[in-house]
């Protein structure tokens, strides 16, 4: 089971090196591969602010924490235009669960050979995946696909995770992820920014380890309080160690059965 992992925006090189630095150490200790994940551009936010300090200056980032860890990166596009470019730094490009279906953007980023993680849309179901997975294929035939669950809308502010979509997704043939940081989102929460819970976290992800994943995917800062997004739902830094702890038992625990 490999991990993608990072503060859910860049915002600024220390907090992304210090997080990169403390992500690789725990995961080395643990022998989890790892994947770093931070977004340049949050376009998808429900309000105007905290969108990240752009495509040249993250990439730039991003490059250094490639050079600097030996880390391979993931980050988000949001336009077709800007897969070429992402792709020259990204290992993985990832489509945002409200992009899933856009089929440009699926085909430019297939077309650049890199791994391409789509997030399954809150409003999708699993075995609708199918469809992002063609698209990708018929301009890539050979591309590496990952998809990740991320929980689905239930109602107004509120996701839940139906963890037999998981099982559904893994029939289509692609590795498949689950997202434990935005399934316990509160999608407009609070007065037009989203909200959360962090502390479902850990459960969510025993349950999805117990069903049966590839990878797992959590956002951390070290602040997350103080996070420009997502800061209702992303992990205290301080408390990786730990819940990769259990991750990883949990995972061995899966393997003896």
């Amino acid at each position: 089971m490999f991990l993608i992992a990072g503060p859910c925006a860049i915002e600024g090189r220390d907090i992304v090196f210090h997080t990169a630095e403390t992500l690789k150490a725990v995961c080395q200790e643990l022998e989890m591969p790892l994947y770093f994940k931070s977004s340049y551009d949050k376009a998808n936010r429900t309000s105007l602010s905290g969108r990240g300090v752009g495509m040249d200056e993250g990439l730039r980032i991003l490059q250094e924490v490639k050079e600097q860890f030996g880390l391979p990166i993931l980050t988000d596009v949001h336009e077709s235009w800007q897969c070429a470019a992402v792709s020259e730094v990204a290992d993985v490009l990832q489509i945002p669960a409200f992009l899933s279906r856009q089929t440009d953007l699926l085909q430019a980023a297939a077309r650049t050979g890199r791994t391409v993680n789509v997030k399954k849309g809150q409003f999708m179901a699993p075995w609708d995946m199918r469809g992002a997975i063609d698209k990708i294929r018929t301009v890539s035939p050979e591309a590496d696909i990952w998809l990740t669950e991320r929980g689905s809308s239930f109602g107004y502010g509120r996701l839940v995770v139906d963890m037999t979509g998981i099982v559904e997704m893994r029939r289509l043939g692609c590795p498949v992820v689950f997202d434990a940081t935005h399934s316990v989102q509160q999608p407009s929460g609070q007065e037009g920014v989203t909200g959360g819970n962090r502390e479902l976290v850990p459960y969510l992800m025993r349950a999805a380890i117990a069903v049966g994943i590839d990878g797992l995917f959590l956002e951390v800062h070290p602040d997350p309080d103080k996070a420009i997004s997502d800061a209702a739902n992303q992990v205290r830094l301080a408390d990786i160690n730990d819940i990769l702890t259990q991750a990883v038992r949990m995972q061995q625990t899966m393997d003896t059965l």
